[in-house]
C-alpha cells in the first residue's frame, strides 16, 4: 500500500514514521529544504529565496506554552532538561532527533510542492508534485493520503469599519519576529489567544504603549509586566491615526497588530475529494480527522486547544488502523450521524464555525478516549490532560510566570510540580 504524506511539519514526520512502523510504502513531500514546518524560524517574512510564501509563523523570541512534557510524541520523550519550557530552536532539535531516530528523513522529499491532489475511479490518488529544483511537474499515484500541512500559515484578518482609513503599519502575528520593530511606537494588539498574549507582553519591552484588545471574559493579571500595557475591550472602529473602542473609548496609535489565528486552506485539494472548509470548519470529517466521503484520505491536526504532538500520532495510529484493515469502518451513514451528534453538542456550547474543531481543557480527554476505543488503540496516558489541566491553571492565575513550573512524570496517571526560581 502506497501513502502520500503532505509536510514534514510535527504531524508529517509522525505520520511517515507510523507508516513505516506499519511496513507502508510510504513518501513524504516537503516544499522547502527542512523538517520542522512552523518550528524552524526565519527572519524573512513574505517570500523565501524560491519566490514561495513563507510557512513558518515563529517568532525569534518564541517559548512553548505547554511544557516539553506534553509537547513530546507518547513513545518518544524529550532529552533531560532543567525546566519544563523550551525555545523554539528546543523543540525543532527535538524533532530532528525524531527524525534520525526513525529513519524517516529518507522517505521525505524536500522542495516538492504538492500542486493538486485528486481521486481516480479505481479510487486511488493521482498527486500532482512541482520539483522546485527542475520546476517540472510529477505525477505520482498513491492508495492514501494523509494531510499534515498545519494550520498557521495563513492569516486571518477580521474586518473593521476604518481600516482601509488608518494611515499606520497593519501586520498579522504571522509576520512578526522582534520587538524592535515597534520601538517607541503605540501600538494595538488583537486577540486573546497566545500570540495575543505573548506578543503583548514581549512588545511592551519597545513599544512606548501597547492597547490589548481582547474578549477574554477575565481580565488577565499583567502585575508583572510593564505598566504600558492596557486591556481594552473589542474594537468599535479605526480611524486615520486611532481607535475607538465598544466602550466608547478612543486611543492614538501607530501600529495595529492582529493575533487574531489563521484559516484552514487546502488550495492542492481538487473539488471531488469531497471536503468542504467554511470558516475553518472542516466537513464532513469522521472524529475530526477521516473524510467520510473518501475515508483513504485523513486531515491530520485540525484541531486545536489540545496536546498537538500526543494528537498528532493518536490520530494517524486511529486512521491507519482503518487503513491497513485491522478494524472496519462505519458505514458511511453511521460516520455521518456520529459526527452530527458531536458537531450538534459542539453548537449547543456555544461554540462558533471559527471554533468547530477546538477542544480545550475539559473536552479533548473525551476525544482521546472515544479515538482509542473506537480504534482499539493505545490510549493517550491518562497524565497527560490532567498536566494539561494544571498548566492553565498556571496561566490564567498568572501569564508572566507559568513558565516557572517544572513538570516530573511519576508514572502514567500521575506527576509532581516545582516552582523554579526565576
Amino acid at each position: 500500500m502506497k501513502v502520500c504524506v503532505i509536510g514534514a511539519g510535527a504531524s508529517g514526520l509522525c505520520a511517515i514514521k507510523n507508516c513505516l512502523q506499519n511496513n507502508l510504502d510510504v513518501i513524504g513531500f516537503e516544499q522547502s529544504n527542512e523538517i520542522g514546518g512552523t518550528w524552524v524560524y526565519t527572519d524573512k517574512i513574505d517570500k523565501d529565496e524560491r519566490g514561495l510564501d513563507i510557512h513558518s509563523s515563529m517568532y525569534k523570541g518564541l517559548y512553548t506554552n505547554l511544557p516539553k512534557e506534553l509537547m513530546c510524541f507518547p513513545d518518544f520523550p524529550f532529552p533531560p532538561q532543567e525546566k519544563s519550557f523550551l525555545p523554539a530552536s528546543d523543540v525543532l532539535s527535538y524533532l530532528k532527533l525524531y527524525v534520525d531516530t526513525f529513519n524517516v528523513r529518507s522517505k521525505i522529499k524536500f522542495l516538492h510542492a504538492v500542486e493538486r491532489v485528486r481521486p481516480l475511479i479505481d479510487n486511488s490518488w493521482e498527486v500532482i508534485v512541482k520539483n522546485l529544483i527542475t520546476n517540472m511537474n510529477e505525477t505520482f499515484i498513491f492508495d492514501a493520503i494523509l494531510v499534515c500541512t498545519g494550520h498557521f500559515n495563513v492569516p486571518h484578518i477580521p474586518k473593521f469599519e476604518g481600516q482601509k482609513t488608518f494611515r499606520g503599519r497593519q501586520i498579522h502575528s504571522h509576520k512578526y519576529r522582534v520587538p524592535k520593530t515597534f520601538h517607541n511606537e503605540r501600538v494595538l494588539v488583537i486577540g486573546g489567544s497566545s500570540s495575543g498574549t505573548d506578543l503583548a507582553r514581549e512588545i511592551s519591552n519597545d513599544a512606548n504603549l501597547v492597547l490589548w484588545s481582547h474578549h477574554l471574559k477575565e481580565q488577565v493579571d499583567l502585575k508583572a509586566i510593564k505598566n504600558n500595557v492596557i486591556q481594552k475591550p473589542d474594537i468599535s472602529r479605526l480611524t486615520e491615526n486611532g481607535v475607538f473602542f465598544k466602550d466608547g473609548t478612543f486611543e492614538m496609535i501607530t501600529t495595529v497588530l492582529y493575533c487574531t489565528g489563521y484559516e484552514f486552506t487546502f488550495p492542492f485539494l481538487s473539488i471531488d475529494c469531497n471536503l468542504s472548509c467554511f470558516e475553518n470548519y472542516v466537513q464532513p470529517l469522521y472524529k475530526h480527522c477521516i473524510n467520510i466521503n473518501r475515508p483513504s484520505m485523513a486531515i491530520v491536526g485540525i484541531i486545536f486547544n489540545n496536546c498537538p504532538f500526543q494528537t498528532f500520532d493518536l490520530q494517524i495510529r486511529f486512521y491507519l488502523k482503518f487503513l491497513i484493515g485491522e478494524k472496519s469502518l462505519p458505514s458511511r451513514e453511521l460516520m455521518l450521524l456520529d459526527t452530527e451528534k458531536d458537531m450538534n453538542e459542539r453548537w449547543q456550547r456555544g461554540l462558533s464555525t471559527r471554533k468547530a474543531h477546538s477542544f480545550g481543557d475539559g473536552y479533548q480527554n473525551d476525544y482521546y478516549k472515544d479515538l482509542a476505543v473506537t480504534a482499539d488503540i493505545q490510549p493517550i496516558k491518562q497524565y497527560v490532560t490532567k498536566m494539561y489541566s494544571e498548566n492553565q491553571q498556571n496561566r490564567k492565575r498568572d501569564i508572566t510566570t507559568f513558565r516557572n513550573y517544572k513538570f516530573t512524570i511519576i508514572n502514567d496517571e500521575t506527576f509532581k510540580t516545582q516552582l523554579l526560581l526565576e
